[in-house]
């Protein structure tokens, strides 16, 4: 392995539309509202919670993804834990 290799070695470049599957748990802010729930945005990839407390808005929290569409970088999920809640 030449040193060019191990200086790049677990070297990731961060995209601004990151997928998700379904089960993972991600730590996310709740960053607004929709008529059908919160919205939480990762880069530009959008995630709904329909069902969250919409006191949770600019709460930091964990959630859930119940369903993520790859090619539009949009999904549903729900709150697991509420991490930081200033409201």
């Amino acid at each position: 392995m030449s040193r060019l290799d191990k200086f790049l070695a677990g070297l990731r470049l961060r995209s601004s539309t990151p997928s998700f599957e379904v089960g993972d748990e991600v730590p996310v802010f709740v960053t607004g509202r929709s008529d059908d729930g919160l919205l939480v945005r990762v880069g530009d990839t959008v995630l709904e919670l329909p069902d969250a407390d919409p006191s949770l808005l600019d709460a930091k929290v964990r959630i859930e993804i119940e369903s993520f569409d790859e090619s539009t970088h949009r999904g549903t999920a729900r709150v697991v834990e509420v991490l930081q809640n200033e409201g």
